[in-house]
């Protein structure tokens, strides 16, 4: 068996080298622990790769969808409400992934739902990264289609094949992209709206005092939860911030400080600026749709150029805002087909121990993108997003209840992630159990299977019950299944003394490339180490170890 993530070894040709090289750059280390030799990118630049992948337009359609349905009072508490869950839930996976580097499919094996079990949650995650390529898709091509006369159709299938040739290297490409890409991006969104405030004043109280188009005007409780709803549909954005932060260097007492700010600004800190992009969305929205009506106001290209109608010539006008659409598109969709991929890879590996390549699965996301797009997914965006935040909710809930409460609290679940085949339960009920009871009951109110009153709170039990059921689980089945072995075989600590994952080398035995510590194992057969992505592969189970007894 041979790998495609490891470094070539000194008696290689060169020829072959470089392909190896290459084959590293495309996989970017899928399915397991990034080690510290990769992970060569300082704090700022890791922070600055992750958050330009959050440069999306789609904010905007969120924002401004919610605020023309429910009035800016609804949806400015709605934004507030949603923000402060989704910051507070994706605290202790942000965390988790940069310190254990690793992604949130593997932080999700560990925390409660075992290795077979998360396979569940990496298909979610999955079918939210083609969800928002489809959208970010769809807003790309609304904006060639008015800068250029594209039909919309040429227009979805230009977004998608663009991002092929830069997701193709992973990380190293997509950093570069991320860092030159994020000013030009800041200035062209901020500007038009410094020059509508300064310019005009009274855009800001027709905009506070905008009632939407139920009429009623004032905050509910109803509005606000719906609202919310659809904004939470973002809670699973996280596992992309972790799939750059998993590339964080070791913390250590130099760069404690950086390490600290670069983790919280890159991890939940990302939705602090995507609230402000929706509030934004409702801002504009609310300034054009006399211009332009409900039905296109949500739409980014006919925000951004109506407010550069009001400040440039109107040659510009058009240009611009064409370029903003596109390089936001670029700069979130390579994000969306990487984690994607990511995701698609650490399902189908572990289901069927075959090891297909990330490539493939880049192209099976956009796949399903560009059939949503198609299908004109942007007409109904709110009913998809609004349906999908149950399961997201759900999931991310879970997995950081039993971060906080399960590991830290009640000490049920063990404090260190564990990710690899044998070392785990094919499925934990604890995250299981939470997980598919919190979404399915959600879900059956979001349809109004439990009444037209209860359906605006599906959000909210997707969250509650998710939050209550993972320590109760816990408790019931006492951390049982959690660990299936807790001795790995190994005698070289997994931790170095500042408590980072080891950067100490050994030799896969069936592979025979080195591997740093946290990604291997003993193999049952031989005695030898045997790194994740052999494990995973291992269609006979032969260098899986056997189940340990598990005292106390």
């Amino acid at each position: 068996m041979t790998t495609t993530e490891s470094r070539p070894t000194t008696t290689t040709p060169p020829d072959a080298e470089k392909s190896q090289a290459t084959k590293e750059t495309l996989e970017d280390y899928t399915l397991r622990f990034a080690p510290r030799s990769y992970r060569r990118w300082t704090p700022v630049v890791v922070a600055t790769t992750a958050l330009g992948g959050i440069a999306y337009m789609a904010d905007f359609s969120i924002g401004a969808g919610i605020g023309l349905a429910h009035g800016t009072g609804n949806a400015l508490v709605a934004i507030a409400v949603a923000a402060a869950v989704i910051f507070v839930t994706g605290f202790p996976l942000a965390y988790y992934g940069a310190r254990y580097n690793i992604d949130l499919d593997l932080i999700t094996r560990g925390s409660g739902f075992g290795y077979y079990g998360s396979v569940l949650t990496s298909v979610i995650f999955a079918s939210f990264t083609f969800i928002f390529f489809a959208l970010e898709g769809s807003i790309m091509a609304q904006g060639l289609k008015l800068g250029l006369g594209l039909p919309l159709w040429l227009g979805y299938a230009v977004s998608t094949l663009m991002v092929i040739p830069l997701v193709i290297f992973g990380m190293k490409a997509l950093s570069k992209l991320q860092v030159w890409t994020t000013p030009v991006w800041l200035v062209l969104m901020v500007a038009p709206l410094v020059y509508l405030i300064a310019d005009d004043p009274g855009t800001v109280d027709r905009f506070l005092s905008y009632a939407g188009t139920d009429g009623e005007g004032g905050v509910n409780p109803a509005s606000v939860l719906l609202g919310a709803g659809v904004c939470l549909s973002l809670i699973a954005q996280i596992g992309e911030q972790i799939d750059y932060l998993r590339f964080m260097p070791p913390k250590t007492g130099a760069n404690k400080r950086g390490w600290w700010t670069a983790v919280i600004m890159a991890g939940p800190g990302w939705v602090v600026l995507g609230a402000l992009k929706q509030a934004i969305g409702v801002f504009l929205a609310v300034y054009v749709i006399a211009g332009v009506g409900a039905t296109a106001a949500p739409e980014p290209i006919r925000q951004f150029k109506g407010a550069f109608d009001a400040m440039m010539p109107s040659w510009l006008v058009i240009p611009l805002a064409v370029a903003l659409v596109v390089i936001s598109q670029i700069k979130i969709n390579v994000t969306n087909a990487y984690s994607g991929s990511l995701a698609w890879t650490n399902s189908f590996t572990r289901v069927t121990r075959h090891y297909p390549g990330r490539m493939v699965f880049v192209l099976v996301n956009l796949g399903f993108a560009l059939a949503l797009m198609e299908a004109d997914m942007f007409s109904f965006l709110n009913s998809i997003l609004g349906f999908y935040s149950n399961c997201a909710i759900a999931w991310v809930v879970t997995v950081a209840t039993d971060i906080g409460v399960n590991k830290y609290l009640l000490k049920l679940s063990p404090l260190q992630p564990e990710f690899r085949r044998g070392m785990l339960y094919a499925v934990n009920p604890v995250g299981t159990v939470a997980f598919v009871a919190a979404s399915g009951l959600s879900i059956a109110m979001y349809f109004h299977a439990l009444g037209d009153t209860l359906q605006p709170y599906s959000p909210v039990a997707a969250a509650v019950i998710a939050f209550a059921l993972t320590p109760l689980m816990a408790i019931v089945t006492k951390g049982r299944y959690y660990l299936r072995r807790t001795d790995d075989g190994i005698d070289e600590p997994l931790l170095d003394a500042g408590g980072n994952p080891s950067a100490v080398t050994l030799d896969c035995h069936v592979c025979h490339q080195p591997y740093e510590r946290p990604d291997l194992a003993a193999c049952a057969t031989h005695g030898a180490a045997v790194c994740s992505l052999c494990l995973s592969t291992d269609k006979g189970g032969d260098h899986v170890l056997p189940a340990q007894p598990i005292t106390g």
